[in-house]
């Protein structure tokens, strides 16, 4: 099992073989460090047996538009996610505000990275897929989808349960560029569908039997689950 970095924000790799699930992909122009992170461990684009989307923001999938144009492989998020992959529904996080608060320098050197990185040149995601039940998935790792919307709509966390490992998506992260803290935290309400939506997903993900937690955003976290969102409820999140 593998930690990828890309533009602050992370994937991760599940190895069960000679085959690999994938947890998101970056942005667009990240698809290159996604490779070389597979030529490091020995494998190549045409090893993933399926990916795994946590929610549609365009620093989770944007990687796929590079991805599938040269491996043809399964795509799969929950039903509510769907509409904004397709781009048949509007997704939470309001760039307008973000513009307005383009003038703090930590937001504009993150605008900056982000738009180099493709945040632009998003595409509609087609061919996506739901799976067919909730329990442990007949892939890699065989991973267990734990819903988590608040984030966004159809947010899902995944549990590798042979590994003891949550990847947690934006449901939790450790941190982010336009926050200060630097360990478990909920995101800005800014990126958020729902405060309450998220707060409750802590809740959800409190529940889970992992002691390892591989977040969208920031270093690994080692400990219960419910100790980091325990942490996460009190930690200030405001840009």
């Amino acid at each position: 099992m593998w930690l990828g970095r890309g533009t602050d924000v992370n994937w991760m790799l599940v190895r069960d073989g000679s085959d690999l699930t994938l947890v998101d992909a970056g942005y667009p122009a990240d698809i290159a460090r996604l490779e070389a992170d597979l030529r490091s461990i020995g494998h190549g684009l045409g090893d993933i047996r399926a990916v795994l989307v946590t929610h549609a923001h365009i620093d989770h999938i944007g990687g796929l538009q590079g991805l599938l144009s040269r491996h043809d492989v399964p795509v799969l998020m929950a039903a509510q996610e769907l509409p904004l992959a397709t781009g048949e529904q509007e997704k939470p996080g309001s760039r307008s505000d973000l513009i307005r608060m383009a003038w703090r320098p930590n937001v504009a050197m993150w605008l900056g990275r982000v738009m180099r990185s493709g945040v632009l040149h998003e595409e509609p995601l087609r061919g996506a897929q739901t799976w067919s039940d909730g329990g442990p998935l007949d892939l890699p790792g065989r991973p267990v989808p734990v819903a988590s919307p608040g984030h966004t709509p159809g947010h899902t966390a995944y549990f590798f349960p042979e590994h003891g490992v949550l990847a947690t998506g934006d449901a939790l992260v450790t941190a982010h560029p336009l926050t200060a803290a630097h360990t478990p935290h909920l995101l800005p309400s800014v990126f958020n569908a729902s405060d309450a939506g998220a707060l409750a997903a802590l809740d959800v993900l409190a529940a889970v039997d992992a002691d390892v937690i591989v977040p969208g955003h920031g270093d690994v976290w080692r400990g219960p689950v419910g100790r980091a969102a325990d942490l996460a409820r009190s930690v200030p999140t405001s840009i």
